[in-house]
């Protein structure tokens, strides 16, 4: 039952809204209210405020590693269902009635929890993607990919299934964007839809 259990506080763990409760104890208000409604770092930055969409980049990246990281010491056969849930949590939070972040953040401090090499081509592919097409979500999306891939290459078989699922998650929830790609009309970094 352990998997369970890890599964259960990675969820627990990764729920916490931390761009929301930035960005109202900064005065921003709500952010599910402005951009695409979700908490994260993208959102957040939204609000105008580059140091605030940092701190929640940072915040939901190190509730995806600790998750993971405590469940290693705890739950050493069960970082991969502690892995999904910290994901899960972000991106389907109860306290928010299931509607939370898109999880890239919270996925490379995933990655990085489980093992270093995994966590440093999802930064790599992330940032490399970011600086080549400026678009965040496709950034976001490749990176979530190269995770699952990066792991059957280096035979990490117990954290394998675990990294598909969450790649799938960051897919579907990147589904608006993925239809603006294929549009041609996905907006770039710093630019205007």
């Amino acid at each position: 039952m352990h998997w369970l259990t890890a599964l259960a506080f990675g969820y627990a763990l990764g729920s916490v809204p931390f761009g929301l409760l930035l960005a109202k104890a900064a005065g921003k208000g709500d952010i599910r209210a402005i951009g695409s409604g979700n908490i994260g770092a993208t959102n957040v930055l939204r609000t105008g405020s580059k140091w605030l969409a940092a701190a929640t980049l940072l915040l939901d990246l190190a509730k995806g590693f600790f998750a993971v990281w405590l469940a290693a010491i705890w739950w050493p056969e069960a970082t991969g269902p502690a892995a999904l849930g910290a994901v899960l949590g972000h991106c389907f939070p109860v306290w928010l009635k299931f509607k939370g972040g898109k999880g890239v953040a919270t996925a490379a401090g995933v990655c990085f929890g489980l093992w270093w090499p995994i966590g440093a081509v999802y930064a790599a592919v992330w940032l490399g993607m970011l600086g080549l097409v400026r678009i965040s979500s496709l950034a976001g999306m490749s990176a979530a990919l190269a995770a699952p891939i990066t792991a059957t290459f280096l035979e990490r078989w117990d954290v394998v299934p675990a990294l598909w699922i969450i790649a799938v998650i960051v897919l579907i929830l990147h589904r608006e964007n993925i239809a603006r790609l294929r549009a041609g009309v996905e907006p770039k970094d710093g630019g205007k839809r």
